[in-house]
């Protein structure tokens, strides 16, 4: 029973109503059919002591009240989730640049991106993810999948030789994730760097995926190998930054982004609501007041 939630708890509030209206009645007392209007309580009491007064107004209102009570439990939805419920997810693409620029690549740096990518694709939360690689220039290791799982081996063989040539060029990866993700609606961009080679076309760039709706998480790198690097400027190139180290924020985003937005009807396929059932008790409950008196 741990598992039982409300779907629309605020029916519950009808319930202390009902509560009050119990009370009342018990304090009034049964009722005569009227004749306590006209007679001495004396003698309500005493024609209903020789059973010509008969109390089975009394039950009709308890079964009354009953069935109502039923019934705002039914609305309030008690649900249990269900063991063959789909998996939803948001449908924006996430997109992940490493940076393999020698200061990156040669270092204890690049364990540090590993890591984080990986963290990564474990936040999608069901979320298409793509890869992409840059130092001087950028390539696209994998367009947004919706397995991501297939991308945790492209990343652990990421390392000095995966790439041509030198050089750090963070516009060029901007510029081709801004590519990859023309047709993607509420997309991710989170850019793994040690900020080297971060220049005026970079935040050109990052202005241009800010301008089309994608948002740029930054996640900064210590330990580079060499070069100049400028972790200030890279962290104010995005809309969040963090730590690879220490990557919560960053993925805390990505996985509110990734969640939908309450809807009944999405609810309906997560949980089985027993409010019917408790509906079915409540007509149960009525149905003497349907019998047939002699």
């Amino acid at each position: 029973m741990s598992e039982l939630v409300l779907l629309r708890p605020l029916w519950l509030a009808v319930l202390p109503l009902l509560m009050g209206i119990a009370l009342w009645q018990w304090w009034r007392g049964p009722a005569s059919g009227g004749w306590e209007r006209v007679m001495p309580p004396a003698m309500v009491g005493a024609m209903r002591a020789l059973g010509q007064l008969r109390g089975g107004a009394d039950n009709r209102r308890v079964a009354s009240l009953a069935a109502a009570a039923l019934l705002c439990l039914g609305l309030s939805g008690p649900a249990v989730p269900r063991k063959n419920a789909p998996l939803l997810a948001g449908s924006g693409a996430i997109l992940i640049a490493i940076d393999l620029s020698p200061s990156v690549a040669e270092g204890p740096a690049l364990a540090d991106a590993q890591a984080a990518a990986a963290a990564l694709l474990t936040a999608a939360a069901g979320r298409p993810v793509g890869l992409l690689v840059y130092s001087g220039e950028a390539y696209e290791v994998a367009a947004p999948t919706s397995d991501p799982a297939t991308l945790e081996s492209q990343i652990a063989v990421l390392g000095r030789e995966t790439l041509p040539g030198g050089g750090s060029r963070p516009a060029s990866a901007l510029a081709l994730a801004r590519q990859m993700l023309q047709a993607s609606r509420d997309a991710d961009l989170v850019l793994i760097s040690d900020g080297g080679g971060l220049d005026d076309a970079a935040r050109a760039e990052a202005e241009r995926l800010a301008g089309e709706g994608v948002r740029l998480s930054i996640l900064t790198l210590d330990g580079a190998a060499g070069g100049t690097a400028d972790i200030a400027g890279l962290e104010t190139l995005g809309s969040l930054a963090a730590a690879a180290r220490a990557p919560a924020p960053v993925l805390r985003r990505l996985a509110r982004q990734g969640a939908l937005e309450p809807d009944p009807v999405l609810a309906t396929l997560a949980f089985l609501d027993l409010g019917p059932f408790l509906a079915g008790l409540a007509g149960l409950s009525l149905l003497g007041l349907f019998r047939r008196r002699g």
